[in-house]
């Protein structure tokens, strides 16, 4: 399957050689790109903020916007408090260069995200998270007490496998444990609200850090970074957030009125995926989770296949260009019942003519 250059904007459709097709890919997870009833919401809030806030969140002169985005969206995560930033990247370096040196260890999950790994670092890909989740456990339980850094992602979006961080709590029995977690790909998807598994992960005895992009689930352009108060203060006071320009304020303002309409759009969402699961879970060759609306199948010749019938999906190799590909159908809030149902008929023929 060869790369496609597209000269219009992404939706659930595009036009291909003249051929309409729909788009199972990306990271459009409520489909909002695709809502006219969005698209008016930010229009109207680019005519009041404009496109783009070229100061610093330090300047004298500064938009009430982004304190009042932070305070609602770490009251709705349950944190203390938050950090805008104008990427998840960003975001992410902003956290663990901040955290790094106040660990005596850190320990990275196999597919953590590059944007939390502190420079060095280095996560074993040769595990699975599981088997990392028992490497720490037997690790903790020979080293003496000490300050420990952990670093996860949410959500592993290639593999489509949800993590859990409950195992934690164990290791900070012992020892003082800083738990950074990435949910890019968990905001606006799991959960029963739209902002990540802060709440979830939240322990006492465990510092607990999420960053992640809002760019994608919920198509903010930004990121953020969710903590207590005094750790949001540290991760403030560094250069990377005084002297960076925030995000376009009015896609902000956006997401705080679309409100009703995120909501609407991640209960379609979580319908779509549950149904897709039920109707691919017998077929060996894709694996996915019934809470996450990304699913792998293992065939690259059905990258081809798919796009042949009109539906374009995930194909491409990773991390490197020499890497095997990685194939996956990715659901958004945008497609139908109907539509879903159709390419997971198609992937049952699929199935049956091997």
């Amino acid at each position: 399957m060869n790369p496609l250059a597209l000269s219009a904007r992404l939706g659930k459709k595009l036009l291909l050689e003249g051929k309409e097709c729909l788009f199972f890919n990306g990271t459009s997870y409520l489909g909002l790109d695709s809502l006219e009833a969005y698209m008016r919401i930010v229009e109207s809030n680019v005519q009041k903020w404009g496109t783009h806030h070229g100061l610093s969140r330090t300047n004298n002169v500064r938009l009430a916007i982004y304190d009042a985005f932070e305070e609602f969206f770490s009251n709705q995560a349950g944190a203390e408090s938050s950090a805008l930033f104008s990427s998840g990247y960003l975001a992410g370096i902003a956290a663990s260069q901040y955290l790094f040196p106040k660990a005596d260890q850190c320990w990275a999950a196999p597919d953590t995200h590059p944007a939390i790994l502190p420079s060095g670092v280095q996560a074993d890909s040769s595990l699975s998270f599981p088997q990392w989740t028992q490497a720490c456990l037997e690790r903790s339980s020979r080293l003496p007490s000490q300050k420990i850094l952990i670093l996860g992602n949410a959500v592993d979006p290639l593999k489509a496998e949800i993590h859990a961080y409950d195992w934690v709590a164990s290791i900070a029995a012992k020892h003082e444990v800083i738990l950074l977690i990435d949910d890019s790909h968990a905001f606006g998807v799991l959960g029963d609200s739209l902002f990540g598994t802060y709440s979830q992960w939240k322990q006492d005895r465990i510092q607990l850090v999420v960053s992640g992009s809002l760019g994608k689930g919920l198509a903010t352009p930004g990121g953020i970074v969710l903590g207590a108060e005094d750790l949001i203060q540290g991760v403030k006071s560094q250069s990377i957030f005084v002297g960076a320009s925030p995000p376009a304020p009015a896609l902000l303002q956006g997401f705080l009125d679309a409100q009703e309409l995120l909501h609407a759009q991640q209960r379609k969402l979580k319908e779509l995926t549950s149904f897709f699961y039920l109707q691919s879970r017998d077929l060996p060759q894709i694996a996915g989770n019934p809470n996450f609306p990304v699913f792998v199948y293992s065939l690259d010749s059905w990258a081809d296949n798919l796009q042949e019938q009109g539906y374009i999906t995930s194909s491409f190799s990773y991390p490197s260009a020499s890497s095997p590909k990685v194939n996956r159908v990715v659901l958004s809030a945008s497609h139908s019942k109907e539509e879903v149902n159709a390419l997971s008929q198609f992937l049952v023929h699929l199935a049956g003519s091997l």
